[in-house]
């Protein structure tokens, strides 16, 4: 059979961790006619969708929704929450810890740098003992769930070290908003970030921004770096008239309405529950063929493993695209740590569910198997099918 015949009859399955998958009534709904946002109907939606991410987010405070993606968001908290001449404590273990690090790089602001090891997860005595041998740190970023490592982070534990120092706790919460438990007040995360095209099942293009009562305090006597994305005091201005400050990509915001009434409807202990669900079913799957997982605090958002000697990164995740319409993603690189070419990823995250995640898991034991691997056929299903009848 030709290979496009062959796709046609694979329908495809898109379990990247981001861009992930868009409900069809999402969809419908960014279709329909473009509208102005200078207008009441505009600001009637933006003010239902506030009041949803709120919910999302577990905080009475404000929830920013900024045109761009999560990094912009991510930034904008960090220009605008650094106090001028402090220091900043920054957290990398992946790729996205790294970028944190390089934004503030990037605006001249001093940093007392934590580097762990790929695969793991800092520790709040790491983070305890920064702080106290720097008490002129004014902020604290964080990766709750690094994507590029699949590892998550005490965030709970490390919001208790840092409300004690007086230092604000910006949370990156890109692949765990919505995928994972997150008690924005609960906890006491002073700003918590996420993006669109992550457990909020919608294209990428807005990025989101929890503030906390500390960080309201703090922006009052902050004067961003920036102007457009980067200055929250505009956006915090426009959030309370339930308006955005600058033109903001309606239909992105329209659909971000509807992915949340279908979190709502769902019930977000129960999203949350199904992820986790998935992830262990994945592990338990990927470990019963051999594979290394790498990470030794294996977040629930998004699964990753090592490949076997001698399996070429790109030749495998080409052939799960064409043979069986699955959509996985590969390693990064980062400033000490190659990963690229080693390892695969796929997402726990937004619209997918069992079916998706078992068809995945025996296309990847399939093509593994192509390639050498030596494992009986139906070894990850049946590993899988284990946990997922356990949960």
């Amino acid at each position: 059979m030709p290979t496009d015949a062959v796709r046609l009859f694979n329908q495809p399955r898109l379990l990247t961790p981001g861009p992930t998958s868009v409900p069809p009534a999402v969809l419908l709904e960014m279709a329909q006619p473009i509208i102005h946002h200078r207008t009441k109907q505009f600001q009637g939606i933006f003010k239902d969708v506030s009041e949803k991410l709120q919910a999302l987010f577990r905080t009475t405070g404000p929830v920013l929704t900024i045109a761009g993606s999560g990094t912009t968001a991510y930034e904008a908290a960090q220009v605008s929450l650094v106090v001028p001449g402090s220091k900043a404590v920054t957290v990398a273990g992946g790729k996205f810890g790294e970028r944190w690090q390089d934004v503030y790089d990037a605006h001249g602001v001093e940093q007392i740098k934590i580097n762990v090891p790929w695969g793991d997860a800092v520790t709040g005595d790491q983070i305890e003992q920064a702080l106290k041998a720097n008490p002129d740190v004014s902020v604290v970023t964080l990766c709750h769930s690094e994507t590029s490592t699949a590892t998550v982070a005490d965030v709970q534990g490390i919001a208790q070290v840092v409300r004690g120092s007086g230092a604000l706790l910006i949370v990156d919460g890109i692949t765990s908003v919505g995928a994972m438990p997150v008690e924005m007040d609960q906890w006491g995360i002073d700003v918590l970030v996420t993006g669109s095209q992550k457990a909020l099942m919608l294209p990428p293009g807005l990025g989101m921004v929890g503030l906390g009562p500390r960080a309201l305090e703090r922006l009052e006597s902050v004067k961003a770096a920036g102007y457009y994305n980067l200055d929250l005091r505009r956006w915090l201005a426009s959030w309370h008239k339930h308006d955005v400050p600058f033109t903001p990509p309606v239909s992105l915001i329209r659909g971000l309405r509807v992915a949340l009434e279908l979190i709502e409807a769902e019930g977000l202990e129960n999203v949350w529950a199904r992820s986790a669900k998935l992830a262990a079913a994945t592990r338990a799957a990927l470990q019963a063929l051999g594979l290394k997982l790498i990470s030794t605090s294996p977040s629930d958002s998004v699964t990753g493993a090592y490949y076997p000697d001698g399996v070429d990164d790109s030749q495998f995740r080409s052939a799960l695209r064409d043979r069986y319409g699955i959509h996985i993603a590969g390693g990064q690189d980062g400033r000490g740590d190659k990963w690229k070419g080693k390892i695969f990823r796929l997402s726990h995250m937004g619209y997918v569910d069992a079916g998706d995640t078992l068809a995945a898991l025996s296309a990847i034991e399939s093509q593994l198997r192509s390639a050498g691997l030596k494992a009986n056929p139906g070894t990850a299903l049946a590993a899988a099918g284990v946990e997922l009848q356990n949960a």
